[in-house]
């Protein structure tokens, strides 16, 4: 029997529509406001660092800010624990309403702390406080929305109604990236500096709401009620992924290693490096961000259709060499060209690589485990690399740098991620077009 929405009982096609429009797009507002929390840190490192981080060498005090965006991706695996376990108990959609309103409140408490120069000490606590929660409600929400879209959709389409999760990573980083561009671009330094930074986070405080209305107006997962009725809900969720799925999770580890890496370096990390080793402007790189995103936002569904087509496998074969081969000479032209001709034409590359494996990673993880204990095993195998690998993506570019001398080494990251990655795909079943396992 497939676990999904082709099992949803007597309700009518129409109904059927409704009911997965509606999770589409509750899911999707929660991946953009997840992923705008997130980048949007990331592009304000610079100002972020001299608010709350004053120090006289500038290079330390932006690592220090590095330190503290990672803090938040180590919070993640400690919530895809808890609100994961707690989403296989007592169903996805209550877990994903309690993940949003936490993100909203995090993200727009950190638009509100003083600097360093108003109250000292506590400036940089308190910002280690919001970065907590934000990865903590981060950790448990990206599982979720995974497994629920994925539970929600018909067998052979799986992979391109999955993809719109992606869409929604795609919308976040435009978004991120826009608000941002647009902030360097029309305030002057100080301006910036004093208040300009703080815009962004305080959204959160609009996002928030919108994306708790979606989704408590959407309905479980018919995947979830069948594992209810039949009186299948594992009792301990988290025990039983450790004691049932160790080689799974291990896959699923390593499999998300390359799709973190190339996110996080070339798309999060990827304006900071150009204005500190390239000297372009701070809007001009967020604007080339933005292209790069669309090309995302464009492709993610196209490779997830496709998936559903050709398979999963010879998707990600083709991003993870590509990974490994095209890391170094993708940073060798940037660093030697120096324009933002370059930047763009390196970025969209890296986005169509990225896309080749992002589009169809939740469909990938969803499918290794069952439903029983679907969103504990999925965050920790994804929340563990993303938090060891995307979190420490940018501190770990910065430290090569600044300890090797040498402005390409971040690409060896890249080739690590994708060579990682690789050797994990080998052991995954390809399940395009086949039943969820029970």
């Amino acid at each position: 029997m497939a676990l999904s929405i082709d099992a949803a009982g007597a309700a009518t096609k129409s109904e059927r529509d409704v009911m997965l429009k509606r999770a589409i797009i509750s899911c999707a507002v929660g991946q953009i406001f997840e992923i705008y929390d997130f980048v949007i840190y990331g592009f304000m490192a610079a100002a972020i660092a001299k608010a709350f981080f004053p120090a006289a060498d500038p290079v330390a005090a932006l690592l220090s800010t590095f330190a503290t965006f990672a803090v938040g991706f180590l919070f993640r695996p400690l919530g895809g624990l808890v609100i994961g376990s707690f989403g296989d108990r007592y169903g996805r959609r209550q877990a994903l309403v309690l993940t949003i309103s936490m993100m909203a409140i995090a993200t727009g408490a950190m638009g509100l702390i003083p600097t360093y120069a108003t109250i000292g000490i506590l400036a940089p606590i308190l910002l280690v406080i919001c970065r907590a929660f934000q990865g903590f409600s981060t950790g448990g929400e990206w599982g979720g929305a995974a497994a629920f879209l994925v539970e929600y959709a018909p067998t052979k389409h799986r992979g391109f109604i999955s993809s719109f999760q992606q869409a929604g990573t795609a919308l976040g980083l435009l978004l991120g990236t826009l608000i941002a561009g647009l902030l360097t671009y029309f305030l002057d330094a100080e301006s910036f500096q004093s208040w300009g930074w703080r815009i962004p986070f305080l959204l959160g405080f609009v996002l928030g709401p919108i994306g708790h209305y979606l989704r408590t107006h959407v309905a479980e997962t018919p995947a979830f009620k069948q594992t209810v009725a039949t009186e299948a809900v594992a009792k301990t969720p988290l025990r039983d992924a450790f004691t049932t799925q160790k080689g799974n999770l291990l896959v699923a580890f390593a499999f998300s290693i390359s799709p973190c890496v190339i996110y996080w370096t070339f798309l999060v990390y990827m304006p900071t490096f150009a204005q500190q080793q390239l000297q372009i402007s701070p809007s001009t790189t967020l604007f080339s961000t933005t292209f790069a995103g669309i090309v995302y936002l464009i492709l993610a569904p196209i490779v997830g259709a496709l998936s559903d087509r050709v398979g999963r496998k010879p998707l990600l074969y083709v991003s993870f060499v590509s990974a490994a081969v095209l890391g170094y000479p993708l940073f060798w032209y940037l660093v030697s060209a120096r324009s933002v001709a370059a930047l763009v034409i390196v970025q969209t590359a890296a986005a169509i690589i990225l896309t080749l494996c992002a589009g169809v990673i939740c469909a990938v993880l969803s499918e290794i485990f069952p439903t029983r204990i679907r969103y504990t095993a999925l965050s920790i195998g994804y929340g563990l690399s993303v938090a060891i690998f995307g979190g420490f993506a940018a501190l770990i570019a910065t430290a090569l740098i600044r300890y090797t001398g040498d402005p390409l080494a971040p690409a060896y990251y890249v080739i690590f991620g994708g060579v990682a990655s690789l050797i994990a795909t080998l052991f995954i079943v390809e399940r395009a077009g086949k039943p969820l396992p029970e």
